[in-house]
């Protein structure tokens, strides 16, 4: 007879990953021997944020993806059975708002997003801040030396981690034309586009140097606005490095100690995708 709580095995395997991340303490030597769940969910332990945008009207999509978000109503009010009933369709192309890159985006043959493994997602997380750069120049590059930088202050960037660039841009998110630095719409648009990314320098050091798995921003493209090649997005998703573009509330997590939870839709054979992400900061 099956007498597994399922609930309890996934909060078990939550707090696992969350006491491997070092976001939770294991339970005290000569106690129960389970660790304590409840801090996660009622705010004892650390705080939950969310780290991406909503959809809607307003979504912010590549200037060449003029359809946007589309949510169209199938069904909303009282029915005859006497209960209310609302239902949706959704249309949405996967590379606008808060989204997942998959590798197979700019690397054939390497990973769509049903095959991305969840130790790619689930995760511990480290933020590189270059806001001052990028408030000096708008079409700033994440350099080799902030990584390094950032490495003699907080140490070297874990296996396996999600780095995430804050560059401040989400501030912009409200308004379209601060965000992508046009206003324009469709393939002319594109010459037009600033706001700051990952170097291509930057990118190949973290294949080389490093073994990461995510790599996020928030920004509208992990390569910065005037790129025509996109070489940093080849650079990395060929290594099979995950992408997060347009995140929000970076500036909530600490340059290390953190934990994210990156979920998108899981769509078979994918470059990409919807994402709802969320990061962890502990008590």
């Amino acid at each position: 007879m099956r007498t597994t709580n399922p609930a309890a095995a996934t909060l078990a395997a939550l707090t696992g990953i969350l006491v491997a991340a070092g976001c939770l303490q294991e339970a005290p030597a000569g106690g129960s021997g389970s660790p304590d769940h409840t801090g996660l969910f009622d705010g004892t332990a650390g705080e939950w944020i969310d780290l991406g945008h909503a959809f809607g009207p307003s979504t912010i999509y590549w200037p060449t993806d003029t359809l946007g978000f589309q949510l169209n109503e199938l069904a909303y009010g009282h029915t005859e059975g006497g209960y209310f009933y609302a239902s949706y369709s959704f249309a949405s192309a996967e590379h606008g708002g808060t989204h997942l890159d998959a590798p197979i985006h700019f690397a054939e043959g390497r990973q769509a997003a049903h095959e991305i493994p969840l130790s790619c997602l689930i995760t511990t997380a480290s933020v590189v801040d270059v806001t001052a750069g990028a408030d000096a120049d708008p079409d700033y590059l994440l350099s080799v030396d902030d990584l390094t930088a950032w490495e003699a202050e907080h140490g070297p960037i874990a296996d396996g981690t999600a780095l995430l660039i804050r560059t401040g841009w989400s501030s912009r998110w409200s308004d379209r034309t601060a965000y992508l630095g046009t206003d324009l719409t469709g393939p002319d648009a594109v010459p037009e586009l600033h706001f700051p990314g990952i170097g291509t320098e930057a990118a190949q050091w973290l294949v080389d140097n490093r073994s990461i798995g995510a790599i996020g921003i928030d920004t509208p493209s992990i390569d910065y606005g005037q790129s025509s090649d996109f070489r940093s997005h080849v650079i990395l998703y060929s290594a099979n490095i995950v992408g997060f573009e347009n995140l929000t509330n970076l500036d909530r997590l600490p340059p290390t100690g953190a934990g994210i939870v990156a979920l998108p839709m899981k769509i078979e054979g994918g470059s990409g995708g919807p994402l709802r992400i969320v990061g962890w900061v502990p008590g």
